[in-house]
């Protein structure tokens, strides 16, 4: 199976970046973590992308605030997809992150998910490596079964709590 890199720009991202790890781990996928920055280490950042699928990676994850163009770095020496997570920062509530992270020119994409959506990032990648897996596939499956038969619970909780009304 082919890892997922999931790369953040500065050590403060982390708190929002476990989330991904975690739903990595839940999908038993392997990944590797650092933190590379766009604009202070960029050398190391093109490095990694470019050696990316050569060293067995599928997807990376690339998680940055503020100007946020780190995705958009390892997207424009890779051929394997990038997702963006926008990090909220202090300063236009994540907006910066996130406009930075989607408003990427033609040839270098950037999936991209919510503000600070760690976990949908890491659940994309998954979906991007069941194309050829169905081990992963199955699991995706039953994860929305699951989220289904939650729904459908807390629709049976309410119906009878409005009953007692």
């Amino acid at each position: 199976m082919k890892k997922v890199a999931v790369i953040m720009g500065s050590d403060s991202d982390f708190k929002v970046v476990q989330k991904a790890i975690l739903k990595l781990k839940e999908f038993s996928v392997p990944y590797e973590v650092h933190v590379m920055s766009a604009h202070r280490t960029p050398d190391a950042a093109a490095e990694f992308s470019k050696n990316a699928k050569a060293n067995g990676f599928g997807v990376i994850i690339a998680a940055a605030g503020m100007a946020a163009h780190l995705a958009g770095v390892l997207a424009a020496h890779t051929t394997i997809p990038v997702i963006g997570i926008p990090i909220k920062s202090a300063n236009f509530d994540g907006m910066d992150a996130l406009l930075a992270t989607v408003m990427m020119p033609t040839g270098i994409p950037v999936a991209t998910v919510a503000v600070d959506g760690a976990a949908n990032a890491a659940i994309l990648a998954v979906q991007i490596l069941a194309l050829s897996d169905d081990e992963l596939s199955s699991k995706l499956e039953n994860m929305k079964s699951d989220m289904a038969a939650g729904v459908a619970k807390k629709d049976e909780d309410i119906i009878r709590k409005a009953n007692e009304l």
